[in-house]
Order: C-alpha cells, then structure tokens, then sequence
C-alpha cells in the first residue's frame, strides 16, 4: 500500500483508491441512499425535527471547525508560485462551472423543474474536492504538491465564495430562497467554526493526524444528519411527489454534460497555456470536481425547509458521476504516462548504446 502524507494534513492511500474505484458505485454513496430511504420511510416528525436540527448545527459546526484544523495556511502559501495553475482552477471552479449552470436555464422548466435547476446552480457554486481531486491526479501520475494546493484553495475560498455565489446566482428566485438571517448565520456557523479550527491547529493537528477514524465518522456522520434532516423535511411536504424517475435521469443526464464540457474546457485551456503533462493533470482534477463534503452542510445552512432535499440531489448525483468517470480518466492517463515513461528510457538506452 502506498501512503501519501500531504501538506493538509490529508492522506491519500493509492491501493485503497485504486480499489475502491473498481467498485460500480461508490460506498458512500450506498450509504447516501440508504439515509434517503430512512428519510423517506421514517421521516422524522414533530419533537423529532428540533432534535435533529440541533443535531444537524453542532455537527456541521464541528466539521467546519475540523476543516480549520486540517487545513495548513503554509501549504496555500507554498503554492502561491504555481498561480497560472491555482487561478485556472479556482476560474474553474468559481466561474466556468456558474456559467454553464446559467447557461443551464435554458432548459427550465421542459426538463428541469425550478427547484432542480437551482439544484444545479447550487452544484455549480461548491468548492472542489480535496481527497479524491489527490487521489486522481497521483493515479495519473500528475503533479500532486500542485493538486493539493490547488484543492486547498479551492476550498478555503468556497467558504466565503460559495455563500456570495448561491445568493448573486439565486436572487430574487421564487422557488428556492435563502433565509433571511444567512448571513449572519454563514458567519456563525461556518466561518467562526473555520476560524477557530486554525487557530487551533498548532494544538490539534498532530492528534488529528493520529486519530483518522474520528474524523472521518464527523465528516460522514454530519453529511449522513444533513441528508436525513433535509430529507426529512421533503417527505413531510410531499418531495417525491415533485421529482419523478424521468426528472432524475434528466438531472443526471445534464450532471454528465456539465462535466464532460468542463473536463473538456479544462484540457484545452490548460494545453493553451502550455502547461506541464504533469500540471494539466492536477489543473482537470481539480478544476472538474465539486465537493459533496462541504456541498451538503452549506446547503443545510444557506436554505431552509424542504427545498434543501431537492437543491441538493443534482450534487449527490454529480458526485457519484464524478467519481466514475473521473477514475476511468486517471487510469487511463496514468497508463499513457507509464508507457511514455518507458519509451523514453527505451530512447534513452538506445542513445547510449549507440555513442558507446
């Protein structure tokens, strides 16, 4: 097994990956369905709501604050000399994505519904990925320290920029709308969290780099109480009886073309600026991906009442899309780049052999 120790704090087992990327969907997201299933047999009801919201601050809370912690400022600054690769990435993220979700409208309402396009325009605001965004670009034999600056960025930016996006993208929108305290509810329970992860992290950071488990049971757990609440929510004001099976091949068919034109934007504007094979790499990975991790929590606290259900099924199905097709890419890649490894030491031999 090969273990990668990066300047975040995260870890990155190759072999795991690798298997886990064989698999035909992904674990979590089994998981995912089975909590929507819950949700949807046992939707929690009166007393229960409160419990469960309460629930739901606290733990999104806390995994804000653990995001702090695991976050190195020193890795963000170390990169800042590959900015041509960091500002692709966050244009990316932050602006390419944004405006194919506008361009997206067009399709509201014959195959969108309006709730499920701002679902879109919500998926189209979340930072990248950290984990998988390294996992890829190392299978792909890509440059990783870049990757995991750029993803870093992505990230520590997405939890001020994905606040300001979701209300410039969704204002004045009648279907989906922010609550009115967000802002001040966005600083309490994201950013201070935030905060304070890295001003704790000189204390904190080496036990959490001892102690994986934990952190991940609050990563997965926040986002399994997220998914149950708003789900919730949905049943009781009848989500299911907006959504039929043919809406959610649509959502799914539009998340495939979505990533396939970025993926494809990406490679092209990354051969324009004539970066590395090593550095268009790192640039795809991580300008391609969004984030299910800080997607869902950020939904819990932007939105309110039983549209959170249908804002976030376009993320959870770009997520499980994104997984697949992006794995299927870097092994692909990481193949080409093995064999032109070799061809270039077979070169390499040839010459010597003939000066010798």
């Amino acid at each position: 097994m090969t273990l990668v120790t990066t300047p975040t704090g995260l870890t990155c087992q190759n072999d795991h990956v690798a298997w886990r990327n064989r698999l035909p969907i992904d674990g979590f997201i089994l998981t995912l369905l089975a909590t929507v299933l819950l949700a949807t047999l046992l939707p929690a009801r009166g007393g229960g709501v409160q419990v469960f919201d309460v629930l739901t601050t606290v733990a999104v809370g806390l995994l804000f604050f653990l995001y702090g912690a695991r976050l190195s400022p020193q890795a963000a600054w170390a990169g800042a000399r590959h900015w041509r690769l960091h500002t692709t990435i966050l244009l990316a993220t932050f602006a390419l994505f944004p405006l194919l979700g506008l361009a997206a409208r067009l399709l509201e309402p014959w195959l969108l519904t309006p709730a499920l396009y701002q679902g879109v325009l919500f998926l189209c605001a979340v930072p990248s990925t950290v984990q998988s965004s390294i996992a890829f670009t190392s299978i792909a034999k890509g440059n990783v320290a870049a990757a995991v600056c750029g993803a870093s960025f992505s990230n520590l930016a997405g939890v001020v920029i994905t606040p300001l996006l979701v209300a410039a993208l969704l204002h004045g929108d009648g279907q989906v709308r922010l609550s009115g305290g967000s802002a001040v509810t966005i600083a309490l329970q994201l950013l201070a969290p935030f905060a304070l992860g890295q001003l704790a992290r000189p204390w904190i950071a080496g036990w959490l780099g001892r102690h994986k488990r934990p952190v991940a049971l609050v990563d997965r757990g926040s986002i399994l109480l997220v998914v149950y609440t708003a789900f919730s929510a949905g049943v009781v004001a009848g989500i299911w009886h907006e959504v039929a099976p043919g809406r959610l091949v649509a959502v799914a068919a539009v998340d495939l073309v979505l990533l396939g034109c970025v993926l494809g934007i990406l490679v092209l504007a990354s051969r324009m600026l004539r970066f590395s094979r090593a550095d268009r790499t790192a640039a795809v990975f991580c300008g391609s991906k969004k984030s299910l991790a800080s997607g869902l929590p950020m939904a819990a606290v932007l939105f309110s009442g039983h549209t959170v259900g249908l804002v976030v099924l376009p993320l959870m199905l770009f997520h499980q899309i994104q997984l697949m097709v992006c794995a299927a890419l870097a092994r692909f890649w990481g193949a080409r780049a093995g064999e032109d490894d070799t061809g270039q030491r077979t070169r390499s031999l040839a010459a010597a052999g003939s000066t010798g």
